[in-house]
């Protein structure tokens, strides 16, 4: 029997809708009830394709001992954090405190009067193994001191109360200095040099502010050469195991250091940042082969497999997939590796060699038996090794590249293992669209578009935002998600802040054709998303954005303002940066001050823990550096392909007498550039000015 979830939009909660739990989604109605009853609040928190949320579903949560005891004295609720990133940071924030660290499953235990924690963990066994306790034990425990020890637990949960809002009311700072700038970005860099044990994340935020460093000279004793370090990510991303070089695309990190086994879940929010990096690489005058043919095949498989029939962009793609129809459970990463004996069957002798010169593989393998292909050097594939490549891709999917332009999605383990595949069953693919995260791809796809002139990327990124504009808004208000198109749940902080920044790159972007009239004024409506994000969310007190909107935060402890960077770039840093740039376009200094006053509400956190936030150091790049050129429509083709990382350009008709464009450095104008060369070194010199 179904519980309450089975009509849940979201897969992940719809993934527990068979448990015998007596799950409860996060609503007004689960928490009266819970405190009605006077059971304690068990919330877990997770995604769809997070492998150790789909572990511990099928252990612990399909338990019916465990569920029984569970439905008795707890009330469960479920939370998809794709759909809720405002709950999650708090209760996430609130786990580390209590643990030291976290990740998902997010399992956290709430006293139903305040909803304040007091005691959480990840992934919980069914029985104790791998040095945790088992889940059953665990629960047992914590109603008997939930029941027996209410002194200890006011004090548990009104330290732990303390803290979370002493996290969400930061003291100010007055630092916003060269020297502040370069210690942050510097620290960037420092995040990104290999080491040599743990797990390899992709850290698009840090690895993208640590490239602004690289304009000014700081390498020292302890400073590392930060063009070196990143251009080396770049590297490892677009030649390690991370990348799917058969189809493209990359998975979410690897599990070893060398970039070479990864954790095959593929999120739209790494893939958007990834390709934004790579063509910021080649912007700069990295000019490396491997990193245009890992934009092209992501652009492909984006088209391919992640691209709805309405034009937005679908959200992740599961990390495990089915070998056979008949398996009860899904493998990780069986889609895309390879046993030696498949590669030897599956391709002739002249393509297995060239492979084998170019890829890492071997009888033994590198994965569990199979291979996971890695580069062994950068440049260009010869010939021969495509031709495997192509032979692999023809293998895996039942067609050729070249014919299969659409490979629908498997929605759910039901449909992955009925449809009739021509080749492997695929993983199940997250069809929901998240607009902060489609926001990161067309940033992406803006930014391929205004290096390479890319008129295929620019569309499919118009074809993203316009779907965005034209189904995201109900009642006035902008919404977060679209299900089979319907949107749901109202905005945060990081949507409205991402979409601006996307509007804001296609406006540049829209530069390379600068004949055609464009359908929207990308620059109009990101001023319009703005308004609305000011109107609802910024903080007249504190400064800077509150993750969740004046009328949607009741049942919250605390009302964050989202500094700290993760998997996915913080709000706040892109919101500041994005403010800069529309007192550029508009000459409105409210933007302008509004970026001061929200950098200098951050400034104590960016002086005490920079590495915690490369994003504010990326905005703080924008208000000090921020750059206008004023130049004809023609001229600005030529320089939106450049690396300048704080200018923004505008079409200019009415320049001075003999002036072929002006640049602007913050609140004043430099001397009419009379030809294309002054222009261009005035544009360089005001990217590397000091202050």
């Amino acid at each position: 029997m179904s519980n309450r979830l089975a009509n849940a939009q979201s897969l992940y909660l719809r993934k527990h809708a068979d448990n015998p739990v007596d799950w409860w989604p996060w609503c007004e109605e689960a928490l009266a009830t819970a405190r009605r009853e006077g059971k304690p609040i068990f919330l877990s928190i997770g995604y769809s394709s997070c492998h150790w949320c789909t572990v511990m579903e099928g252990e612990a949560f399909s338990n019916a001992t465990i569920a029984a005891y569970l439905n008795e004295n707890f009330l469960p609720i479920k939370v998809d954090r794709e759909e809720r990133p405002d709950i999650d940071s708090i209760y996430m924030q609130a786990l580390q405190m209590m643990v030291g660290q976290g990740g998902w499953p997010l399992n956290i235990f709430l006293s139903p009067d305040d909803l304040v924690p007091f005691y959480g963990g990840t992934y919980f066994p069914p029985e104790s193994k791998y040095g945790r306790p088992g889940f059953l034990q665990v629960l047992h425990a914590l109603r008997q001191y939930f029941d027996t020890d209410q002194e200890k637990l006011a004090a548990v949960k009104a330290e732990i109360l303390k803290n979370l809002q002493q996290s969400a009311a930061l003291p100010a700072g007055d630092d916003l200095s060269q020297e502040m700038f370069e210690r942050g970005v510097g620290l960037c860099a420092q995040v990104l040099i290999p080491t040599d044990n743990g797990t390899r994340f992709p850290m698009m935020p840090y690895a993208l502010a640590a490239l602004r460093g690289g304009r000014f000279n700081m390498v020292g004793e302890t400073q590392p050469d930060t063009l070196e370090v990143c251009q080396q990510r770049g590297l490892d991303l677009a030649l390690g195991g991370i990348f799917d070089h058969v189809g493209g695309g990359f998975h979410r990190y690897t599990v070893d250091p060398t970039w070479t086994v990864p954790h095959f879940e593929k999120m739209l929010y790494d893939n958007g940042q990834i390709v934004e990096y790579l063509a910021e690489l080649w912007s700069l005058g990295l000019h490396e082969p491997a990193f245009e043919r890992a934009i092209a095949l992501t652009k492909t498989w984006l088209q391919r497999e992640m691209t709805s029939p309405a034009g937005y962009f679908y959200a992740a793609q599961d990390a495990d997939s089915f070998v056979t129809p008949e398996d009860a459970e899904p493998e990780e990463g069986a889609f895309y590796v390879w046993s030696y004996a498949a590669l030897r069957q599956t391709l002739p002798a002249d393509e297995l060699n060239a492979l084998g010169e170019d890829f890492t593989m071997s009888l033994a393998g590198n994965c569990e038996g199979n291979n996971v292909l890695q580069r062994r050097q950068p440049g260009p594939l010869l010939k021969p090794t495509e031709a495997a490549l192509a032979t692999l891709f023809q293998s895996r999917y039942g067609k050729s590249s070249a014919t299969l332009t659409t490979f629908p999605p498997a929605r759910d383990n039901q449909a992955a293992k009925t449809q009739p595949w021509a080749g492997r069953i695929p993983a199940v693919t997250d069809t929901k669209m998240i607009v902060a995260w489609n926001s990161l791809m067309i940033s992406g796809l803006a930014r391929v578009a205004a290096v390479w002139g890319d008129r295929i990327a620019y569309d499919m990124a118009t074809q993203a935002a316009n779907f965005i504009l034209q189904n995201q808004w109900v009642a006035g208000r902008l919404h977060r998600l679209n299900y089979e198109g319907e949107p749901s749940v109202l905005a945060q902080s990081e949507d409205y802040a991402l979409f601006i920044k996307a509007l804001l790159d296609l406006h540049q972007a829209a530069w390379q054709w600068p004949d055609a009239a464009p359908p929207v004024d990308w620059s109009q409506k990101a001023i319009a998303v703005q308004t609305e994000f000011d109107n609802w969310l910024w903080s007249d007190d504190l400064a800077g954005y509150y993750n969740t909107a004046t009328d949607a935060s009741d049942s919250l402890l605390v009302r964050e303002r989202t500094y700290q960077d993760s998997a996915v770039p913080a709000a706040n840093g892109i919101a500041i940066a994005n403010l800069v740039q529309l007192s550029l376009l508009t000459g409105n200094l409210t933007y302008l001050d509004r970026a001061e006053k929200s950098l200098h509400a951050f400034g104590a956190v960016m002086a005490q823990i920079p590495r915690a936030c490369p994003s504010l150091f990326t905005a703080l790049d924008w208000f000090r550096h921020a750059t206008l050129v004023r130049t004809s429509a023609a001229k600005i083709a030529a320089l939106v392909a450049q690396y300048t990382p704080t200018a923004v350009f505008l079409a200019d008709a009415d320049l001075p007498a003999n002036a072929v464009g002006m640049v602007c450095e913050g609140l004043y104008c430099k001397a009419p550039a009379t030809d294309w060369e002054m222009l261009r070194s005035q544009l360089e010199t005001s990217q590397q000015r000091p202050s």
